[in-house]
Formats: C-alpha cells, sequence, structure tokens
C-alpha cells in the first residue's frame, strides 16, 4: 500500500529557508478572531512586543481580540513600527477601540468601504494588510472563513503564513 506524504514545494521551503536566514527586519502582519480569550491576548500582545523589539514592523487591522492585543504590544514597545489598516471609517469602530485607534501613528481608513458589509471590507483590508506585509500570523477558528481566505491569499501569494487555531 502506498501513501503520499504531503510534502511542501520547493519554492515554499526555499522561502521559509530565506526567512530565517533573514536578519533584518521583516513586514509582519497580525490577524486573527475579534472572540479571543483573555489569556490568548496577552500571549498575542506579548509576542506582537517582542516582533517590534526585534525591530520588526507591524500590520494589522483594528478589531477587538487579536488585532487590538498586537496593536497594544506594538504601542508598548514602538509606536513608529506599527501600522493599522481599517476596514471602514474609524467612526464604524467598536467604540471600546475608538480610543486605542486615535494613538496610532500609521493609521489607514477606508471609509469608502462603509457601504460594504463587515465581512466584505474586512477581506478587502486583509488584502490591503496581506500585499504590505512579507509574513503573516494569523489566528483563527476552523469556521474564520474570512480569515481562512485571506491565509489562502498570503500562500498564494508567496507569503509566509503561520496560522494557530483556537479551537
Amino acid at each position: 500500500m502506498s501513501r503520499s506524504l504531503d510534502i511542501p514545494n520547493l519554492d515554499t521551503l526555499t522561502q521559509e529557508l530565506v526567512a530565517i536566514q533573514q536578519t533584518g527586519s521583516k513586514r509582519i502582519a497580525l490577524l486573527g478572531s475579534r472572540h479571543v480569550p483573555i489569556m490568548h491576548q496577552q500571549l498575542i500582545e506579548m509576542m506582537s512586543y517582542a516582533l517590534v523589539l526585534g525591530g520588526n514592523r507591524i500590520i494589522t487591522s483594528g478589531a477587538t481580540g487579536t488585532n487590538s492585543a498586537a496593536i497594544k504590544g506594538a504601542m508598548r514597545a514602538d509606536p513608529n513600527l506599527l501600522t493599522v489598516i481599517l476596514p471602514q471609517s474609524l467612526e464604524s469602530q467598536p467604540k471600546e477601540s475608538q480610543q486605542q485607534l486615535q494613538k496610532v501613528i500609521h493609521l489607514v481608513v477606508n471609509a469608502e468601504n462603509e457601504n460594504l458589509s463587515l465581512a466584505e471590507a474586512s477581506a478587502i483590508c486583509n488584502r490591503e494588510i496581506i500585499s504590505r506585509c512579507q509574513q503573516l500570523i494569523c489566528f483563527a477558528f476552523h469556521d474564520s472563513d474570512t480569515l481562512l481566505q485571506s491565509c489562502q491569499e498570503a500562500e498564494e501569494q508567496r507569503k509566509i503564513v503561520t496560522l494557530f487555531y483556537f479551537d
């Protein structure tokens, strides 16, 4: 009986080798679910903090949960190395996020997406974030369709993708 192994293609392995050997800073996108337990948020915040202390630029969106934790960590380390891209206007963000977002130096607002559903606007926003990064770190549930689609699009663009599942 012959079993085929799931072996990554050579492009992926080459990319990962180059990423490991790269000593300079990277543009890392951190995306994830809004519905994140507090302990996970603290871990994401610490990761973001450490990545920025290492000289990396963090790119994320402005939602509660994962993105808020990433923002918090990056802001503590170096606010200049954080870019937040919103799917819609600042006013359409949850009230608890608005106060945090007003302190972000590099804030990109997509008010032209106000007429879209949040899922549609988020998918467009995630595409923009992915286009600006070299690596994507994503925190999702197995039914997080928009996030999983974003991970697939990042892989198709030959970005290094690290996907963590909450469930």
